[in-house]
């Protein structure tokens, strides 16, 4: 066999090694078959592949799925504690309170949308859920923003936007949780690392939108004629999409407590106080049970068998199998080395540690573009973006962790963030699916969502612009190591070469 031959056998069988990854993308987006069943028949087909390609025995692929989905057990505890921590907030009453002390301050024309966005952003926190907090706020908003005169596509936006913020650096969020695990990195050290840039981002962004609202009505408005004014159907398409949401906003129209934000507090504090997270999720559950009770919205039974239960429930029901399935996708692809062309192309365009990590970001939002799938997303480019910074980047344990939190970082933010600007994502057809039932007066599309989230364009532009430039030095905690305490590999190649010569 000649040169050109192997060439042409080698750049097929990596055209072959792909292959599975094309069929989950396939069967998401074009069949939009759940990630619960996509992820499994992914997996079969890269087993066979993989037995094909690198002939290898059943046992010893599988193994090697196996392998990968046990290295991130830890996230399967966190991950039911967060469900339960998300069910309590949302059940007894810490949600409520958030979005009432927010009512309270007065809302008109001008500022619906950022109060609107900044309500969410804070809730999404309390609750961990993107999709449950846009179920629960867009009726309230969107007919706020109706009674009032605001900007119809300026609320929806906002809200989709804030939705998602704590999906990005939540606690209780299963993609914070996920996408911390594949980079084993601590979920604290990852919300310390980010903190900072994501409250620049929420600040910039409820600037931009309070400035885009300046030229609306003045007049302020009712938020009870805005819950009177949903309609039934309204309440009925909830009931079916989302049905804890129905129960945030009967807690919003009857009026909770303002002391049941306290849970709140109470897990955030102790996060940036750097103790563990799962500490912080079962302080957040008890301290739920104690004001819930005070407050006569729970009791122990009701939260041990209606709260826990089912958070744990729904966590051991999709999210925990779903994750083991797509990483043990992950494994078997990294294992045959079907990235490796990818990975190549992003180190050739890299002539430094900080452009690697920035192609690296754009690596994330690119396979969210080709998935449609946050989780999808996270759990395939993880994976890759590690072993690329891993093989090509060395440095001290310390820097490569640090290196790791950004990594960790990109696959959530351009996951979550990037969902708003991609029409065809899951994301944006669910938001416009909800806003359309309970906002029946409009026609949302898909690109409705995208238009002016200006969360999602600040959030993504500035993490990819900081990165590449190396100006994330300036935000505190931020910054990645960057030469010479970490460097490429193929530097010093090149360097014993010229030696040589």
């Amino acid at each position: 066999m000649n040169k050109d031959e192997k060439k042409s056998e080698s750049a097929l069988v990596a055209a072959i090694k792909f292959l599975p990854l094309l069929i989950l993308a396939l069967l998401v987006i074009i069949f939009e078959m759940d990630l619960l069943i996509a992820a499994p028949i992914a997996t079969v087909f890269a087993v066979l592949v993989a037995m094909f390609s690198n002939k290898l025995t059943f046992k010893e692929v599988f193994d090697r799925g196996l392998k990968s989905a046990s290295n991130i057990t830890i996230v399967f505890f966190i991950l039911m504690f967060a469900y339960g921590v998300a069910e309590c907030f949302m059940a007894t009453g810490v949600g409520a309170s958030v979005i009432n002390i927010a009512l309270s301050l007065g809302i008109s024309g001008k500022t619906v949308a950022v109060i609107g966005f900044l309500v969410t952003c804070v809730l999404s926190i309390a609750t961990g859920t993107s999709w449950g907090t846009f179920a629960a706020c867009a009726p309230i908003f969107l007919w706020l923003n109706y009674i009032v005169g605001g900007s119809e596509i300026l609320t929806l936006c906002s809200v989709a936007g804030g939705s998602c913020f704590g999906d990005n650096i939540g606690l209780i969020s299963d993609t914070t949780v996920l996408s911390s695990g594949l980079q084993d990195v601590e979920i604290i050290h990852r919300v310390r690392h980010q903190g900072v840039w994501s409250l620049c981002c929420l600040v910039i962004s409820a600037v931009i939108i309070f400035a885009l609202g300046m030229g609306l009505s003045g007049v302020s408005g009712d938020p009870r004629q805005a819950i009177e004014s949903i309609p039934p159907e309204a309440y009925e398409a909830l009931a079916e999409q989302r049905p804890s949401a129905i129960l945030l906003l009967e807690q919003v129209k009857t009026g909770v407590p303002v002391y049941m934000i306290i849970p709140l507090f109470i897990v955030v504090g102790m996060a940036f106080a750097g103790i563990q997270t799962m500490i912080c999720l079962g302080a957040g559950m008890v301290s739920a049970l104690i004001f819930g009770m005070i407050a006569g919205t729970t009791t122990v039974s009701q939260w041990l068998n209606d709260l826990l239960l089912v958070g744990f429930g729904d966590a051991g029901g999709w999210s925990i199998v779903m994750m083991m399935w797509v990483s043990a996708f992950g494994g078997i692809m990294n294992g045959m080395n079907a990235f490796e062309p990818l990975a190549k192309l992003i180190v050739k365009m890299s002539s430094s540690v900080k452009q690697l990590m920035g192609w690296c970001g754009v690596l994330c939002i690119t396979g969210n573009v080709a998935l449609s799938d946050e989780t999808a997303e996270i759990a395939t480019i993880s994976p890759i973006i590690r072993n690329i910074v891993e093989e090509n980047v060395e440095g001290t344990p310390d820097s490569m962790y640090k290196l790791r939190l950004r990594l960790a970082t990109f696959a959530d933010a351009m996951g979550v963030y990037g969902s708003q600007l991609i029409p065809w994502h899951c994301f944006p057809v669910f938001f416009t699916a909800i806003a359309n039932a309970v906002y029946p007066i409009a026609n949302f599309t898909t690109i409705d969502v995208m238009r002016m989230n200006v969360m999602a364009f600040v959030a993504v532009g500035s993490m990819l612009i900081l990165t590449f430039t190396g100006l994330d030095r300036f935000i505190p905690l931020f910054k990645i190591p960057s030469e010479p305490e970490v460097k490429l590999r193929k530097k010093d190649k090149e360097l014993r070469v010229a030696e040589e010569v």
